[in-house]
């Protein structure tokens, strides 16, 4: 890194002599030095992003918006911790904790973010491809248009990746043009909000129910949220069906939300990008305020912002026109294609559940039958279940907002949301590439290792056939692994052979522990509750058998007598 040294130096210096200067000129050194904390944004501020969001709203109205403030807040606390151990001995993750704690943590903690990048990169394109399409460019909205649009991706996303690669003078392009691009998510987002505050909502849009909804409120984990409370009452016998379905839906997003708010790949990301820059212990408050503002903040307003737009539009609101409505001028409406399949599934549980074993001896005429026959509370509750995409989103808001907010504004965003997230999974793949074969994280390795998910291109083409036996085991991979690479760092953070005298100490230490515990702790039970839901007993296997692995690999490398070469 004979580059980035020389950068380093002046920045070591500006540090130092705005520290001795006062609060004021180190907050104004931090802000212009600030980077890593960036390229965090916009690998979190993605299509899962975008979706969990979109249902937040669906489900809990405004009353969820303080869910992804706690998720970041407890995703800074342990990334804060694996900069400052980093940072502080100035080696590189993979290697200590292979050498430190445990190969196999390391390992399946390079494994799974490798497979993660290149399977969450698949909707990337998909999503980027849906925005242009649908949103920005109609015209091309057919195979040839997408094609195009999917090369026009993979040469701006691979271009902007490669500029990584050549220096310091790359580095900064590159963390430059993700500001620019972040900030276009958090400006395209929130131009929709004030642009929805000040259109007639009929009441729906409220800045005190807004504030309100930051207030936790914990009992969304085992009642439905107020605003179901009226539809609920008129299924009469069968509110309790509808009760039940809602707060396992509500648990499911809140918790899946909380764990996935910080990734296993944005885990591997941060320390490596921190070393590329050339910083070292000097760096480490610089390196926890880049994270709160650089990443915490963008996060925090772009998502709050989908989910008050979401809220406004669609909580508690049956979808138009599945429940045979007309227009002004007695036209029937037409529903949203891609509504009409989950709003049957929700009807067919429905009436399943009123047929009870009897269903299964019915004729699918009989069927269809019994789920058109429902009572029109209950299909009425069906309708505001579904859940919505982006797409969705922009034609609701579109009376309200205008064509220009709803779909070039939105689409602009969801767009950039798309680009930002490919560029950087490419880059911590080329990261994950070089560990795995014990190479410097840069030169022809890492363009090849950045180039893997690439393979994300074939998404909008194939992702609905790939989904299924791609993204559910790798998805459970990189949950489990999660906690446990939450874990590996808390143990490190205790370590005094490997930070020395940096490892914390009296109070500091408490503060520290304490609140990496409850990040832990909240990582852990959301991991171990969406690898439940998912996979049942298949994903308990995963796990059990992964611990297992390492704790004979850790009994088998205890039990090995040291040699002088060995001991740390």
């Amino acid at each position: 890194m004979t580059e980035e040294r020389p950068l380093a130096e002046r920045e070591r210096e500006m540090i130092v002599e705005a520290r001795a200067e006062g609060n004021a000129a180190l907050l104004s050194v931090f802000t212009k030095l600030s980077g890593p904390g960036w390229l965090q944004a916009a690998i979190t501020l993605g299509g899962g992003s975008l979706a969990g969001s979109l249902y937040l709203g669906v489900l809990g109205g405004y009353s969820l918006l303080w869910l992804q403030v706690l998720a970041m807040a407890m995703g800074v606390i342990m990334l804060s911790a694996i900069g400052y151990v980093t940072l502080s001995t100035g080696e590189r993750p993979f290697r200590a904790i292979n050498e430190h704690i445990n190969p196999v943590l390391g390992w399946g903690w390079a494994l799974a973010t490798f497979s993660a990048n290149i399977v969450w990169c698949l909707p990337q394109f998909s999503l980027g491809t849906a925005a242009i399409q649908q949103n920005l460019l109609p015209g091309l909205d057919n195979d040839t248009g997408k094609a195009i649009i999917c090369i026009a991706i993979l040469v701006i996303t691979a271009g902007i990746t490669l500029s990584y690669d050549s220096g310091s003078r790359g580095i900064k392009i590159y963390e430059n043009v993700l500001r620019i691009v972040v900030g276009a998510i958090v400006v395209s987002f929130f131009g929709v909000v004030i642009k929805l505050s000040a259109s007639d909502t009929g009441g729906m849009f409220s800045w005190g129910a807004i504030a309100k909804g930051f207030v936790p409120d914990l009992s969304l984990l085992k009642e439905p949220a107020a605003g179901f409370d009226s539809a609920l009452a008129a299924t009469g016998e069968y509110a309790k069906f509808w009760s039940d379905m809602i707060v396992a839906m509500q648990r499911d997003v809140m918790i899946t939300a909380a764990a996935t708010a910080v990734g296993i790949n944005m885990t591997f990301l941060l320390p490596y990008s921190l070393l590329a820059k050339g910083w070292d212990r000097e760096f480490r408050g610089l390196a926890i305020f880049d994270l709160a503002t650089g990443m915490a903040v963008p996060f925090v307003i772009a998502t709050g912002c989908v989910v008050i737009a979401s809220a406004t539009q669609f909580h508690a609101q049956p979808a138009p026109g599945l429940l045979g409505e007309v227009d002004s001028s007695g036209a029937k409406i037409e529903p949203a294609p891609n509504l009409v399949g989950p709003f049957n599934g929700l009807l067919e549980t429905r009436a399943k559940a009123e047929a009870g074993d009897e269903w299964d001896q019915l004729s699918d005429d009989e069927k269809e039958q019994r789920k058109q026959a429902l009572p029109e509370a209950d299909k009425k509750m069906a309708a505001m279940l579904v859940k919505r995409d982006a797409k969705n989103l922009a034609d609701a808001l579109q009376p309200l907002t205008g064509r220009v907010f709803a779909n070039y504004i939105f689409g602009f965003g969801v767009l950039a949301m798309s680009l930002s997230t490919i560029t950087i999974l490419m880059l911590i793949s080329g990261f994950t590439v070089c560990e795995m074969l014990g190479l410097p994280p840069k030169g022809k390795a890492h363009r090849i290792g950045a180039m893997a998910p690439a393979l994300g291109v074939l998404g909008p083409f194939y992702w609905s056939d790939a989904a299924v036996w791609l993204a559910v085991p790798t998805s459970v991979f990189g949950m489990m692994l999660l906690p446990i690479a939450y874990g590996t760092f808390f143990l490190m953070m205790n370590n005094k052979k490997i930070l020395g005298d940096a490892m914390p100490q009296g109070g500091r230490r408490v503060r520290w522990n304490v609140l990496m515990f409850i990040a832990f702790a909240l990582s852990s039970y959301g991991a171990g509750w969406s690898v439940w839901s998912k996979t049942k007993w298949y994903g308990v296997a995963m796990v059990a058998g992964f611990l297992v692995l390492a704790l004979v690999v850790q009994i088998a490398r205890t039990s090995k007598p040291s040699t002088p070469s060995e001991s740390v």
